[in-house]
């Protein structure tokens, strides 16, 4: 099991840009998929991007090509750097773990809050 805490959240203009980060307590390569999701008022939670343990990323097709998803094993973190917002991009965003098989989680953060204005 690992816990999760997620931080850089904030207010920002349309088009502009946000890191956020995701800090793991415990084996961050214990975990075979660590992904960011964002739920807005009303709606359900979806998943924004994603990153294996090997590196492999895939990233929801409206936040392609404005987000990067990236890792530093070293610093047990991982980070989702958000270009060109947009004010759909106005959520509530959670990092998640989950680990399958042997000693299986599915571990989340306590989520940041991302508001874009127009």
């Amino acid at each position: 099991q690992v816990q999760l805490v997620e931080s850089g959240g904030g207010l920002a203009q349309s088009g502009g840009s946000l890191r956020l980060s995701c800090v793991v307590s415990g084996n961050i390569l214990s975990a075979d998929v660590i992904g960011w999701y964002r739920q807005a008022p009303g709606n359900q939670r979806e998943l924004v991007a994603y990153i294996t343990r090997y590196g492999g990323t895939n990233y929801e097709d409206s936040v392609k090509g404005r987000s990067t998803i990236s890792r530093d094993n070293a610093k047990n973190a991982v980070y989702l750097q958000m270009n060109n917002l947009k004010p759909e991009d106005t959520a509530v965003y959670y990092c998640n773990a989950r680990r399958s098989g042997n000693l299986q989680y599915d571990s989340w953060g306590q989520g940041t809050q991302v508001t874009v204005s127009s």
